[in-house]
């Protein structure tokens, strides 16, 4: 199975990954590739199986280990490695624990509205999709409505094309349960090995911040930045955990920046 993926820039330039949270899709970095692209990079933002426009894995698949096989197949695939990582939300997730595992594939890092600690807690829906029984009702009661009613309550910047783009992660009951079975296999005390892991990376690191993130709150950057003292901070004012809905020129100059300076 190969993942979908979006892509701007020379075929040619080195390569930055950008991997998307939940319940987005690569549509999320629309405005920010051409940024990362004018910067010298070949920008590739793949959509996790199951999300966008990848399909699942297999009917009962979807959990963290299996998206970063998924990670690891589709970089070995296209051969991208060296990348510099770009992360958002699970995509950190997945993305920061496959670069541990293959210290060998990053040059550099860019961290954004996500977690990497082994006594982290999730928030209310999340603890709510991972509970069983409670989980089913959950995914079985979103409809398209209640999906938009859920993002621009987060985002009020969220267009209706976007929504449409998340919403096929959503389009069928074999998709939804994927969700689950994502969420119920994040247990952050397997992050316990990986303490101390990406400072050991010794790459050059963003940590690029929404101000008024409520799932993943700004404390979370500072404590990166502590545990990775190299690492520059950038927290953007009056912008929430969508970073690129809420302010996408911002990310994108942060972004490019950033990328001038490797």
């Amino acid at each position: 199975m190969s993942l979908a993926f979006r892509e701007e820039g020379a075929e040619d330039a080195p390569v930055a990954l950008l991997l998307h949270g939940y319940p987005n899709s690569s549509y999320m970095w629309k405005d920010v590739l051409p940024a990362v692209a004018g910067a010298g990079f070949r920008a590739i933002a793949p959509d996790f199986a199951g999300y966008g426009d990848s399909q699942l894995i297999r009917g009962d698949a979807g959990t963290w280990s299996d998206h970063m096989q998924a990670l690891d197949d589709f970089v070995a695939e296209h051969d991208l490695a060296p990348v510099v990582l770009i992360v958002h939300d699970w995509g950190g997730l997945i993305g920061l624990r496959w670069a541990c595992d293959r210290p060998y594939c990053v040059r550099a890092m860019a961290i954004m509205g996500t977690g990497f600690f082994p006594d982290g807690k999730w928030h209310g829906l999340a603890e709510g999709m991972r509970t069983p029984g409670q989980g089913e009702q959950i995914a079985a009661s979103i409809t398209r409505e209640t999906f938009a009613e859920l993002l621009t309550g987060a985002s009020p910047n969220v267009s209706d094309e976007a929504l449409d783009e998340y919403w096929k992660g959503f389009a069928d009951a074999e998709r939804k349960a994927a969700h689950l079975a994502l969420y119920r296999s994040g247990n952050f005390e397997e992050l316990e090995p990986y303490q101390g892991k990406l400072a050991e990376l010794d790459v050059p690191t963003l940590l690029l911040w929404g101000e008024n993130d409520a799932f993943a709150p700004v404390t979370g950057a500072h404590r990166f930045k502590k545990e990775i003292p190299h690492a520059e901070l950038v927290v953007l004012e009056d912008v929430g955990h969508f970073v690129t809905e809420d302010a996408p020129q911002r990310v994108a100059a942060e972004l490019s920046r950033f990328l001038s300076t490797l």
